[in-house]
C-alpha cells in the first residue's frame, strides 16, 4: 500500500481483512510503497515518515504478524529500483501508456503534474515488486488486474529475451527425447494449445507432465524442467516467474456522505477512532433523500447507511432495516445505531494491540527492519539471477 496514514475502514475491508487470511495460507510479503506515493506526492517529503509508520501500525493492529509475514518498506531495499531500470531497457513504451489506470489519474489528479517519467513508470516499478519476490500471486481486485497483466508480459518478454541460450533449441530438443513418446505428444498439444489460445488448463496440464517427468525419469534435472517449463510458455528458462491474480473478495465501505471513503475527502471513519468519534461519524451519515422527514419511508438501497448493515449486520437486522425504513417504522438514527455498535466492537481490539507500538515507536521500527532483511535475502538472489541472465555477472 502508498503510505497514506493511519487506515480507515474501506482499507481494511477492502484490503487488510484478506491480508490477514492470505498471511495463514501463504508466504506473504506486505510492504509499504513510498516510492510509489512520491510517483505522484513527490513534493510531500515532510509527511512521508509519519505516514510510512502509521500505516505499519494499523496493518498489525488489524492482525497482521510480523511472525506469519514479511512487512517492510520499499525504498530500503534498493535492489527494487535496480531491478525496475534493467527491466525497463527491453519493456515498449506502449505497454506503459496503454495501463488504464495512467489515463485516468492524469485525469482525475489534474492538480497535479503528473508529466514525470516516474509516473509513467509505475506499472513497470510495480512489476519489478512483484517479481523480485518470484511471487505466484497478487491479491487485487478486478480493477487491478490489468497491471498483474502487465507483470506477467514483462516477465514473459524478459524470460524469451534473456532465458534462452545459444543452444537453447538443442537443449529442448534433447529434454523433450527423454519423454516417453506418447507423454511427449500430449506436452506438445498443451504447449500448442496454450500458445494459440493462452488456455490456463492447458498450461496446467503441462506443467502436470514436466513433475511427472522430474518424479519419474531417473537422472532428470531441474534444468530439465525449467527448459520444458519455459519451451511450454513460448519464452526461455523462467528467470522471473509470471505471477496469477488472486482475486479476493473486496467490499467497499462508502464514505459518510455516499462517495468512496477518503481521508482526502474528510468523509473516512478511521480504524482507531474513538468511540465518541465513531458515533458522531456515522450519526451524521447521509441518508436516502427522499426521507426528509421522520415518517417518510425510503429505500435502503438508496442509502449509504445499508452498505455498512451488508457488513456489520446480521441477517435479522438487515430484514428489520429494511421492513423499518420503507414503512417509516424506524427513523435513520435508529437505523444507525446498530452499525454504531458494531464498528466499536470491531475497533476494541485494534486499538488494543496499537496502544503497544504507539507507546513504543522503537518496537515498530524494529518489525519493519527484520522484514526489510528477510526481504532482501529474497531480492539479492532473484537480482542475482537477473545479472546473471544479462550478462552483467563480471
Amino acid at each position: 500500500m502508498r503510505p497514506t496514514g493511519a487506515m480507515h475502514l474501506g482499507h481494511y475491508h477492502g484490503a487488510l481483512k484478506n491480508w490477514v487470511q492470505l498471511q495463514q495460507e501463504h508466504e506473504c510479503f506486505f510492504f509499504v510503497a513510498d516510492w510509489h506515493a512520491l510517483t505522484t506526492h513527490y513534493e510531500e517529503r515532510e509527511v512521508m515518515e509519519r505516514y510510512v509508520y502509521e500505516m505499519v501500525i494499523d496493518w498489525i493492529a488489524a492482525g497482521l504478524d510480523p511472525e506469519q509475514c514479511t512487512i517492510f518498506i520499499q525504498s530500503k531495499l534498493p535492489e527494487h529500483a535496480e531491478l525496475f531500470t534493467l527491466l525497463a531497457m527491453g519493456t515498449p513504451l506502449g505497454w506503459l501508456e496503454r495501463v488504464p489506470t495512467y489515463k485516468d489519474q492524469i485525469d482525475k489528479l489534474k492538480d497535479r503534474d503528473l508529466a514525470t517519467y516516474g509516473f509513467l513508470g509505475y506499472p513497470l516499478l510495480q512489476a519489478a515488486d512483484i517479481l523480485i519476490y518470484k511471487a505466484n500471486y497478487v491479491p487485487v481486485g478486478e480493477d487491478q488486474s490489468s497491471h498483474v497483466e502487465l507483470t506477467r508480459e514483462v516477465a514473459r518478454r524478459f524470460n524469451n529475451l534473456y532465458g534462452r541460450s545459444k543452444d537453447f533449441e538443442a537443449r529442448t530438443a534433447a529434454a523433450l527425447a527423454r519423454l516417453p513418446k506418447d507423454d511427449a505428444r500430449y506436452y506438445e498439444r498443451q504447449r500448442k494449445a496454450f500458445g494459440e489460445t493462452g488456455s490456463a488448463e492447458a498450461l496446467a496440464k503441462g506443467e502436470g507432465m514436466v513433475k511427472k517427468a522430474a518424479a519419474g525419469i531417473e537422472g532428470w534435472s531441474s534444468d530439465d524442467s525449467e527448459l520444458l517449463l519455459g519451451h511450454l510458455k513460448g519464452a526461455g528458462k523462467s528467470i522471473l516467474t509470471e505471477p496469477q491474480a488472486l482475486h479476493t473478495e473486496v467490499l467497499r465501505l462508502p464514505g459518510t456522505d455516499g462517495t468512496k471513503m477518503s481521508k482526502s475527502y474528510g468523509n473516512a471513519v478511521l480504524m482507531r477512532d474513538e468511540p465518541a468519534e465513531v458515533s458522531k461519524k456515522i450519526r451524521g451519515m447521509v441518508t436516502d433523500p427522499a426521507r426528509a422527514r421522520r415518517t417518510d419511508p425510503g429505500d435502503p438501497e438508496k442509502c449509504p447507511v445499508w452498505q455498512f448493515h451488508k457488513v456489520y449486520s446480521d441477517a435479522a437486522t438487515q430484514d428489520w432495516v429494511v421492513k423499518g425504513c420503507k414503512s417509516a417504522g424506524i427513523g435513520c438514527l435508529d437505523c444507525k445505531q446498530p452499525v454504531i455498535d458494531a464498528v466499536i466492537k470491531e475497533q476494541q481490539p485494534w486499538r488494543e494491540r496499537a496502544e503497544t507500538y504507539l507507546a513504543n515507536p522503537k518496537q515498530v521500527h524494529w518489525i519493519v527492519e527484520m522484514g526489510t532483511e528477510r526481504a532482501r535475502t529474497v531480492a539479492r538472489q532473484t537480482m542475482k539471477d537477473v545479472r546473471g541472465a544479462m550478462g552483467l555477472n563480471y
